[in-house]
């Protein structure tokens, strides 16, 4: 299962176009918040299953806060991240994937790409495809595979 992570588009879906453009086919898309509307443009762009939460930005939004499912053995944990602080570190939200059981925990926010890798744990967040903050600004976002034996390959993509 090819699987299409990105975040914080704000709007701005040109760069998500040309991220589609480079990556498809594949299976399945999530985006972890602040579309700021977009989201039923995004589902439509996508033309794959689509899991988008509500970021602190999609203000009157009706999508949900989290999501949790199921993917090739995997339990994923979405989450935009400003509920747990993620802008000061990951250590409440690595303690609340625990909680729940997750193996894979994403989430956005803060616009700067990052992966973890833990032991019983996977954290990660794709950075943002339209307004990127860390060194360089270059757009982000991730790729991950997941296959039937349970095996993960996560690769952080630029723009």
């Amino acid at each position: 299962m090819r699987i299409l992570i990105v975040s914080d588009t704000h709007k701005s879906h040109r760069n998500l176009e040309q991220v589609l453009e480079r990556v498809r086919p594949i299976d399945m898309m999530l985006h972890l918040g602040d579309t700021e509307g977009g989201e039923d443009y995004i589902t439509a762009l996508a033309d794959c299953p689509v899991h988008i939460i509500r970021g602190n930005n999609d203000f009157f939004s009706d999508l949900p806060r989290e999501d949790e499912f199921e993917a090739e053995g995997h339990h994923i944990f979405m989450t935009h991240g400003h509920s747990y602080y993620v802008a000061l570190g990951e250590e409440r939200l690595k303690e609340e994937a625990r909680q729940r059981g997750a193996d894979i925990v994403m989430y956005g926010h803060t616009h700067r790409p990052s992966l973890t890798r833990e032991e019983d744990l996977i954290i990660l967040n794709p950075g943002s495809v339209a307004y990127p903050r860390q060194e360089g600004r270059r757009p982000s976002y991730m790729i991950m595979e997941l296959d039937k034996e349970g095996k993960i390959d996560i690769s952080q993509e630029f723009l």
